[in-house]
């Protein structure tokens, strides 16, 4: 006979109660340090390409950033002996100088020049003890008026005159000049040396000649005072106050270079130059090719760092001349170093550069505050061979070259800020835990 109470068969627990029972399982060297178990499966799909961009990202800016370090580093330690030199004359002779000149980027701010500057330039001049002085153009003539001034003034003292504006007072820079000629205090008589940055600068031509005036107004300037015609109604003239400085006009052109005689003073090499690049290209279309630029910033600090360190050590050599031919074999064009120098630099202006300005309507605003518009860096290099074969380029020895890259630099000079920290944590706990030798005290020491 069967048993008329059944014995109940137990239920089985939810799956989620039967989950939450069963603790994964642990490694327990992680238990035994206190840390969480690792997940069971990796991350989604899109977290694994979000986290593996970003360390790449992170890893090639800090890559970059610390090997443009190194090498601004190398070229800082190549001419750093420099600065312990003592100076000529016991003092009393006027050191060394240098001529910086800068100029605004196309359809950019000076700002942009300075900041490259300071990057790449300024670190190596520092650690070279020399002293420097910057010629800055912030619209396209303005580098090309500074140094016309200068070749005038120097000319004016070659041939014993005082120029138009003798009246003028004196500038402070000729101030400072007269009063270290009257305490006997030398003029350096070694090569100084320029250093021009971008192509923009180094293509600063001057613009066309002043037209000459029509005949009418000719006519009228030869009449006295008395004898001008008078206005019924003179038209009233506002004055209003330039922005800039006016540029002053060119005497000549480069049409003009074949007819003219250079001055009979004029030295056989002219001071030697360096021309650094400075690579600008603006546009959102052309965020690649700037992209590609901000992580391989190490290689134009090396390239900048070695024409630097040649204005800095001196060494200079004559530009290159070639012969190129056109479209008739039998007229060959000469072509200079000068005129192919940071050419590729155009490549990355704006399309506003090369176009041509159209002619403006009477009284209508005009881009100079002197009334003309200088389109300068449109226009082709033109050469005069005089003066071509005149100019020096400063160039890296080869030996100098080969000892700079035998420098090694320290690592703690291209380290970043936290891996400084951590070194200066762990140096900092070994002096504390490392027992201090004592030493013996001698003779002279006990009383």
């Amino acid at each position: 006979m069967a048993d008329p109470t059944p014995t109940p068969t137990p239920t089985p627990a939810p799956p989620s109660v039967a989950k939450e029972a069963v603790p994964p399982p642990r490694n327990p060297a992680l238990r035994m340090l206190g840390l969480p178990a690792l997940p069971r499966k990796l991350p989604s799909r899109n977290w694994l390409i979000f986290w593996t961009l970003s360390t790449t990202i992170t890893a090639a800016i800090i890559y970059d950033r610390r090997e443009k370090k190194r090498a601004i580093a190398r070229w800082r330690h190549a001419v750093e002996h420099l600065a312990k030199e003592p100076l000529p004359g016991n003092g009393l002779a006027e050191p060394r100088k240098l001529t910086i000149f800068l100029s605004s980027p196309p359809s950019d701010g000076l700002r942009v020049a300075q900041d490259h500057y300071t990057e790449y330039v300024k670190p190596i001049l520092a650690a070279s003890g020399l002293d420097w002085e910057f010629v800055q153009g912030r619209r396209e003539g303005d580098v090309r008026a500074v140094m016309a001034e200068r070749v005038r003034k120097v000319r004016r003292g070659w041939e014993g005159s005082a120029g138009p504006d003798s009246d003028r007072p004196p500038t402070d820079d000729e101030i400072v000049t007269a009063v270290r000629r009257s305490r006997g205090i030398e003029e350096y008589a070694g090569v100084r040396g320029d250093i021009v940055i971008g192509r923009h600068t180094w293509k600063d031509a001057p613009p066309e000649p002043e037209l000459p005036l029509p005949e009418a107004a000719t006519s009228e300037s030869t009449l006295g005072e008395d004898e001008k015609p008078a206005e019924e109604n003179p038209p009233v003239v506002q004055e209003t106050k330039p922005k800039r400085p006016p540029q002053p006009k060119p005497y000549n052109t480069t049409n003009d270079y074949i007819a003219e005689s250079l001055p009979l003073l004029t030295p056989n090499e002219f001071s030697p130059v360096a021309p650094v690049p400075e690579p600008h290209i603006l546009g959102f279309l052309n965020t690649p090719t700037r992209m590609m630029r901000f992580f391989n910033r190490r290689k134009l600090a090396d390239d900048i760092g070695r024409q630097v360190a040649a204005v800095c050590l001196c060494t200079y050599r004559e530009f290159h001349e070639a012969a190129e031919h056109g479209s008739d074999e039998t007229d060959a064009e000469k072509r200079y170093e000068q005129q192919k120098e940071l050419a590729w630099e155009e490549k990355d202006w704006v399309k506003a550069v090369w176009k041509e300005d159209k002619p403006k309507a009477e009284g209508a605003a005009v881009d100079n505050d002197d009334g003309v518009t200088e389109k300068i860096r449109a226009r082709p290099i033109v050469m005069d061979p005089r003066v071509a074969a005149r100019m020096r380029r400063f160039d890296l020895l080869p030996e100098d070259g080969a000892r700079v890259r035998r420098f090694v630099v320290p690592e703690e000079e291209v380290e970043g800020w936290t891996k400084g920290k951590l070194r200066q944590l762990y140096r900092w706990g070994v002096d504390k835990t490392r027992p201090k030798k004592l030493t013996p005290l001698d003779d002279s020491d006990v009383e």
